[in-house]
């Protein structure tokens, strides 16, 4: 029996790449009538430099901050789906991505929250671009996706850059940036 694809679990550091994986994810959308749970992970400050911050700052000034550093995230990622939806999809195609996406942002370290995300969620695939030119290395957020790929039960996708530039083909800066 084939495995349905209707949960997909898209993986993004907002570099350049993860931009270009969105496009996989968004065509698995479509072609197996799937839904998106974007996730994007905030690395969390080690507790010997997190603590004199708290000082600084206060604890209630600290939390705050983080929050904030949460809802821009979400508001980057709000902002490249509708230009992305602009660029390249109809209104009906756009109105079926914006229904079918949910958006997360957490803190902590990348891998253990990509692993925690996917069983909780109960994804069938997991989506993630790669900062590598090469096929076979695996750098994305560092050794993310290696850790993923080692400790996953799912199938990942992960895609690289393509090797010429143009293969990119995106023109807004909001997107990359």
């Amino acid at each position: 029996m084939v495995p349905e694809i209707k949960k997909i679990l898209y993986v993004t550091d907002l570099s350049k790449n993860a931009a270009y994986a969105f496009r996989y994810a968004v065509r698995m959308l479509y072609a197996f009538d799937a839904q998106i749970h974007i996730l994007s992970v905030l690395k969390k400050l080690d507790p010997v430099g997190e603590v004199p911050v708290i000082t600084q700052m206060g604890p209630g000034a600290f939390q705050k901050l983080r929050e904030e550093n949460r809802r821009q995230v979400i508001e980057r990622l709000e902002k490249r789906i509708d230009s992305f939806s602009k660029r390249e999809l109809n209104e009906e195609q756009a109105k079926k991505l914006r229904e079918r996406i949910t958006i997360e942002v957490l803190e902590g370290d990348p891998s253990v929250e990509i692993l925690k995300k996917a069983d909780e969620v109960d994804v069938d695939m997991v989506v993630m671009g790669t900062h590598s030119k090469e096929i076979f290395t695996y750098t994305f957020l560092g050794r993310v996706a290696q850790r993923v790929l080692r400790n996953i039960r799912k199938p990942v996708l992960v895609v690289p850059l393509p090797k010429k530039k143009g293969e990119l083909s995106f023109t807004d800066d909001d997107i990359l940036a």
